[in-house]
Formats: structure tokens, C-alpha cells, sequence
């Protein structure tokens, strides 16, 4: 740590909440607190909507009344403003992979996983749907139907939407399939302690094995017993007192 840490000012992180049975709705603000944690600031979590971002979405920091959007973005600020690196000691090498497996994670497996979550409808019905329990009642339906009409025409956008069920879920099994080769036998990633590509990996595989959805990814997702490890250890280590094996689907 540097001289800038010990000067530093609590961190605003904004996101959803928990839900789903994980810690945070959303695996990016998941994502973005284990960031957090691995640089060791300190912070606290303020609920925020998504259009109150500085690109539209959650989450997003206030750092010192600097509003920093993305989790990639919200990354590089905070190790430039208080000299870490998440990936220290790691080779070009393996920072180049780095980026490859992030990059095959929220480009590819995490949208195959949003699939399932937003347009399977009963697990719609089940979780995103009940966003807008608290709006007036004339308008619920509508608001549903329109988040569900967005995040279609996004999973169109970047490809996965144009997919049949049985591609996506072939896709979203090879992506977890070779997360699954690269982990190995190994705690972490990369070794025995979380890099920054952990915080994508466990928050990614955490969303697609919670047990609150339903889905035939989920159960691929499952067959990979070193996964299904990975995330629990992540559990215990980032979230101690969440109780990742006795959440429920309620």
C-alpha cells in the first residue's frame, strides 16, 4: 500500500442488493466489491439504479465525488489513485491470459447465463420481474414486459440472442468447460490466492450456479466439480458470512 491509501476516503460502491440467493443481484457488482476487497479499501454499498450511473448501469463508485462507471474502468481507476495491481507477481504471460478469460467471461459465458435469467420466463417471473412488485399496480406489466423487450434486443446485440436455447447452452458449456481446464487443481486461477480475474470468474460461475434459477446451463455448470469448489471458496472467502451453501431459492 501506498501513502495515498492512508489518506484515502471511504469508497461509495453502488449497486443492486442482494437477491437471487447471492450477495449481489448482479455479477458485476459482485465483480466490483471482490475488486474491493482484493485491494483492501475500504468501502460501503449504497443501492443505486441503473440510470443513475455515469454510463447507464450499475454498478458504479464514487470515489472522493468522482463518479467512475464499468467494472473495468472502476478496476484501472482505483489501482492508478491508490498503487495496486491485482495482478501482481503474475508473468506478460499470464496477464495476457488474464485478459483472454476475462474477456471469454463477460463477453460470452455471463450473456448465456443472462439468457437464462431474464428470458426463460419463469425464472423472469421468479427474479427480475419482481424489480417493479413496488411500482403502481396499472403499471407493473408494462415495465416487465419492456425490461424483458431490453435485455432481448441487448442479447441480440452481442450475438447471444440470435442463438437457439441448445446453441446457447452448448456455447455457455464450452466457456465453462475450459474455465474449468484452465483452474486445474489449483485454489485460484492462477495460484493459491485471488488475481483480478478472479473476481470475474467466481462472480460469473456464482451466477449461474446460485439455486435460485433454474436452467440447463446451471446443471452443466454443475457437472464441473472443480467449479462448483471454486465458487464455494470464493464464498467463504469473499462472502464469510453470506452462507452460500444454505442459501435458498425463496
Amino acid at each position: 500500500m501506498t501513502a495515498a491509501n492512508e489518506a484515502r476516503s471511504e469508497i461509495i460502491l453502488y449497486c443492486g442488493g442482494p437477491g437471487f440467493g447471492l450477495p449481489e443481484q448482479s455479477p458485476y457488482s459482485m465483480k466490483a466489491e471482490v475488486q474491493l476487497q482484493l485491494m483492501g479499501l475500504p468501502y460501503r454499498k449504497v443501492p443505486a439504479r441503473p440510470d443513475q450511473g455515469p454510463k447507464g448501469q450499475i454498478p458504479f463508485i464514487d470515489d472522493n465525488g468522482r463518479e467512475v462507471g464499468d467494472t473495468t474502468f472502476i478496476r484501472a481507476w482505483l489501482e492508478q489513485s491508490y498503487g495496486v495491481d491485482l495482478d501482481e507477481g503474475l508473468t506478460a504471460g499470464e496477464r495476457a491470459q488474464a485478459w483472454a478469460i476475462e474477456r471469454m467471461l463477460e463477453n460470452q459465458l455471463g450473456w448465456c447465463g443472462a439468457w437464462f435469467r431474464f428470458m426463460d420466463d419463469a425464472n423472469f417471473a421468479r427474479g427480475p420481474a419482481r424489480w417493479f412488485d413496488t411500482a403502481p399496480a396499472e403499471a407493473r406489466e408494462e415495465l416487465r414486459a419492456q425490461l424483458q423487450l431490453n435485455v432481448a434486443h441487448t442479447l441480440r446485440a452481442v450475438g447471444v440472442g440470435r442463438h437457439t436455447e441448445a446453441e446457447i447452452i452448448a456455447l455457455g458449456t464450452k466457456s465453462l468447460q475450459a474455465l474449468s481446464v484452465l483452474l486445474g487443481h489449483k485454489a485460484f486461477l492462477f495460484g493459491d490466492r485471488p488475481t483480478g480475474t478472479d473476481a470475474t470468474a467466481f462472480a460469473v460461475c456464482a451466477a449461474i450456479l446460485t439455486p435460485f434459477f433454474d436452467s440447463p446451463l446451471r446443471r452443466k455448470a454443475e457437472g464441473f466439480g472443480n467449479l462448483v469448489a471454486y465458487v464455494d471458496r470464493g464464498m467463504a472467502w469473499f462472502y464469510p458470512d453470506f452462507g452460500w451453501s444454505l442459501a435458498e431459492a425463496a
